[in-house]
């Protein structure tokens, strides 16, 4: 059995991604065989995201694909993750073909739901019968010179929209000694570039010391040898300090970039989501972070078509976006999800309003990044290589400090003899639509 063929197909977010590498190494000590090819697999396993309605229809239809190998090599098919932690039990209903399930507090459940699956066994492990340890260890599945390192789990946020608090719990902070030790793990295998990740990092510490300790971890990793950056992900404006702010200034390893989930522009809106900035507060951290961090690169997400949003509302969240002049934006239409309280709220947005609003929504945005982009032709900026581009040999992928892996773009380069996790300078000469172009300089 511990040569049994395993494919696992990891879906959702960079935390999800996280905890199917971890799995992934499990799955590798314990001798099983690890592919990438589902077609030959014995064993397959989907790590699901269950956020909101288009990540789930995502996951059924993954499953669903999944399910017609049993006709061949598959003999178990097993589904993870946040979709299983959710809604476990209906999905073994609903999909006979899926022969078992096991949930986000269970992640080194996965050999054990393996051997109990091909002994015949229907699998349901949802209740934190196997966490993964500390110092648990990890086969990455990004670029090896590139790493998420997840510093707590779970939420206390409590937004009226959310379900991540009843997917994965109360918000748990990391030791910052485990974290420091699996970023020297992480480094000594060849990350260049941490991009640290939780459903809130600004929280970090406050549950376990009291205190937010992530100044703290900011310098302790800043003073690790052979790292280029650390770049912080998901960080609630509500609780963004002035201790965090004075670390991210002064630690030169730490980019000069913050993801900011702000969600909405119009005050009424923000309220009924459960936000505690008004959108004159936010304006002015902005403007604080622009002032004492020069250069700084922001990224939000912003929830479209939240139940009460009329057309005035919707407007002054494009007033706001104007004004904001934010770097980066994800814009998701308002996904109504069971057992939140904004489920139940009255005045909800048609979909068809709400696709046609998140379209204007780009269209603004869209303007404010090619005027952004105008800014930077001419200017030298330093990169890291991410490699040959897959569509295209004959272009190199690099990123400067204000783009994060998968999200951001890149800014391509002709072919050069570099190593990816090499930092060069490039002089960027253009851009196509959110990517950068760029020619290369020194490679100091």
């Amino acid at each position: 059995m511990r040569d049994t063929h395993v494919a696992l197909v990891s879906l959702g977010c960079a935390k999800n991604l996280v905890d199917s590498e971890t799995m992934l190494a499990l799955l590798k000590v314990e001798g099983f065989i690890l592919t990438n090819n589902t077609a030959e697999a014995e064993v397959i396993i989907i790590n699901t995201c269950g956020f909101i309605e288009s990540a789930k229809e995502e996951s059924i239809k993954k499953i669903l694909e999944m399910a017609s190998l049993k006709k061949g090599s598959c003999r178990l098919l097993l589904a993870a993750g946040c979709m299983a932690q959710r809604y476990g039990k209906e999905l073994l209903v609903e999909i006979p073909e899926l022969d078992g399930i096991f949930g986000t507090e269970d992640v080194y459940g996965v050999s054990a739901a393996i051997h109990r699956g091909l002994a015949g066994e229907k699998v349901t492990l949802t209740s934190g019968e196997f966490p993964a340890p500390e110092g648990a260890p990890r086969l990455l599945g990004t670029p090896s010179h590139t790493a998420y390192l997840k510093i707590a789990e779970g939420c206390d946020n409590r937004c009226s929209y959310c379900a991540i608090p009843s997917i994965r719990g109360p918000y748990r902070s990391r030791r910052t000694t485990s974290v420091v030790d699996e970023a020297v793990r992480l480094i000594a295998g060849g990350v260049k570039e941490l991009n640290l990740i939780a459903q809130d990092i600004t929280l970090f510490g406050t549950d376990t010391t009291g205190n937010k300790a992530l100044p703290l971890l900011l310098r302790e990793l800043a003073g690790l040898e052979n790292l280029h950056w650390i770049r912080l992900l998901y960080a609630y404006p509500e609780r963004l300090d002035d201790d965090i702010i004075e670390a991210m200034a002064t630690e030169p390893k730490v980019c000069n970039y913050l993801d900011l989930p702000l969600q909405h522009g119009c005050d009424a809106i923000l309220r009924r989501m459960g936000r505690r900035m008004t959108s004159r507060q936010i304006l002015t951290l902005l403007a604080k972070l622009r002032r004492l961090i020069p250069g700084i690169v922001l990224r939000s997400s912003f929830i479209v078509g939240f139940p009460g949003e009329g057309e005035e509302e919707f407007e002054q969240m494009l007033s706001f976006l104007q004004e904001a002049q934010l770097d980066r934006v994800g814009f998701f239409a308002y996904s109504r999800e069971e057992g939140t309280p904004a489920a139940r709220f009255h005045r909800q947005v048609p979909e068809g309003v709400k696709q046609e609003r998140v379209d204007r929504a780009v269209a603004l945005q869209s303007s404010v990044v090619l005027e952004k982009n105008k800014t930077l032709v001419g200017s030298i900026q330093r990169v890291m290589i991410d490699g040959c581009s897959a569509q295209d040999p004959s272009v190199i992928l690099a990123r400067t400090y204000g783009q994060a892996p998968d999200v951001d773009g890149y800014v391509r380069l002709p072919v050069i003899k570099k190593q990816n996790g090499e930092m060069v300078s490039v002089r960027i000469t253009g851009f196509d639509g959110y990517d950068l172009l760029g020619s290369i300089v020194s490679s100091s």
